[in-house]
């Protein structure tokens, strides 16, 4: 009699383990789905203009800040975030490519990850934006 009881209860414990493990396999799931943000590092951004060529670079920041102090990274799409809902259609022809997405400090590029992804395009959003680039040099 004990040992069935153990033996059940294992058999449930077992049980509720997979269980457990398949739904937090479809969340995660899910969460790609969703359109969850990748951030990634300016490291990871230089390391892909050094070793890479099928990914562009947006920056969401307003023209005049492109050419402020900051600067900017040469060869840069340039569409601020206050626009980018009305003017994605003009990323069509990267719509294969991955889409760095870069601003003054990684806010507004998390808020323009958002949208490219909603719109479905492969974007990434560059912590720390261009003060993070600056100080990496």
């Amino acid at each position: 009699m004990h040992l069935t009881k153990t033996l059940l209860t294992v058999a449930i414990m077992t049980f509720s383990a997979l269980v457990s493990c398949a739904q937090q396999q479809e969340t995660a799931t899910a969460e790609k789905k969703s359109g969850e943000i990748v951030n990634v590092t300016v490291q990871d951004l230089k390391t892909a203009m050094e070793k890479d060529s099928n990914f562009v670079i947006l920056d969401v920041r307003t023209p005049p800040e492109l050419n402020g102090p900051l600067g900017h990274i040469n060869g840069v799409i340039n569409i601020p975030v206050q626009v980018l809902d009305q003017k994605v259609n003009e990323l069509e022809p990267y719509k294969d490519k991955k889409i760095y997405v870069i601003c003054r400090s990684g806010n507004r590029s998390r808020l323009a990850t958002q949208i490219l992804l909603k719109h479905g395009y492969n974007a990434v959003n560059v912590m720390g934006g261009m003060k993070a680039y600056n100080k990496s040099k």
